[in-house]
């Protein structure tokens, strides 16, 4: 039988999962079996710039701390696997689907993306989606494409209107 010690660490940790996947808006699981630990070491680099992080527990503990928050992803807990998590929907996300582009070893499993979980295959969707910065810029660009069209009308009209 476990010590009250071994008990209480694991009570630990699975408070940490909790806690983590609490205050994110995603969690990603992924494979990194394959990866050196400089790989792994330049992942956890990419991931913090974005205000990312990425831990790596036991599949039971973890299986424990998501049933706890009615999370079900236990068919999706089969052998190792990396939990990535932010505040951010998009940033992790992002950040693991462009390092599994050059790194074969690193494949995208499942996600829980805010309350839902989500798939390989949306991951991917999701991960092609562009930066808030690219869709703000687009966004002025095409609101500057309907202005510039109303002052050229406005102009035109104002021409028409001198000429009679």
């Amino acid at each position: 039988m476990a010590s009250e010690k071994v008990i209480e660490m694991k009570k630990d940790v699975i408070e940490e999962i909790k806690n983590n996947a609490k205050k994110s808006s995603s969690i990603v699981f992924f494979e990194y079996a394959g990866l050196s630990v400089f790989e792994m070491k330049e992942l956890r680099k990419l991931l913090r710039e974005n205000d990312s992080d990425v831990k790596v527990y036991k599949n039971t503990m973890t299986k424990r701390a998501l049933e706890d928050l009615k999370i079900d992803l236990n068919e999706h807990m089969v052998g190792p696997k990396a939990m990535a998590f932010s505040e951010d929907q998009i940033a992790p996300i992002k950040v693991l689907y462009d390092f599994a582009k050059k790194h074969d070893a690193l494949e995208l499993k499942v996600g829980y993306v805010d309350g839902e979980v989500v798939d390989k295959e949306k991951l991917t969707k999701l991960a092609q989606v562009p930066s808030r910065e690219v869709l703000l810029t687009m966004l002025a660009q095409g609101m500057m494409g309907v202005v510039k069209e109303l002052a050229i009308a406005l102009d035109l009209h104002g021409q028409n209107l001198e000429e009679k």
